[in-house]
């Protein structure tokens, strides 16, 4: 049992993290609209591009190899095009969900 509930606690900081993520994004998309005067929304593979262009050929590359390179073309460009917030998002409600812990329904009275 103590080992479902470390990986519930890693899980939603996994969440947390994911979720600050997210709103710093979303504040930097927010900053560069106001900027342009126009929506400005920006691809997850800028936003890696920008922090660390290595990583994400290193990613490329080991995806390419070792799973198949029916992976990279529309599952993994795919993934790379959507949004940065909406990314992190999902993934924070993923991590989220999956580290919930319900509360206890015994000894409480139904109405």
């Amino acid at each position: 049992m103590p080992e479902k509930n470390v990986l519930r606690l890693a899980c939603r900081l996994v969440a947390y993290i994911a979720l600050s993520l997210a709103i710093i994004a979303a504040v930097l998309d927010a900053a560069r609209s106001v900027g342009a005067s126009r929506l400005v929304v920006t691809a997850l593979s800028d936003s890696w591009q920008s922090i660390s262009a290595t990583s994400l050929a290193l990613v490329e590359t080991s995806i390419k190899t070792h799973l198949y390179g029916i992976f990279w073309d529309p599952l993994t460009l795919w993934l790379l095009q959507a949004p940065t917030v909406v990314v992190f998002a999902l993934m924070a409600l993923f991590f989220y969900v999956v580290g919930y812990r319900r509360t206890d329904r015994v000894g409480r009275v139904g109405a």
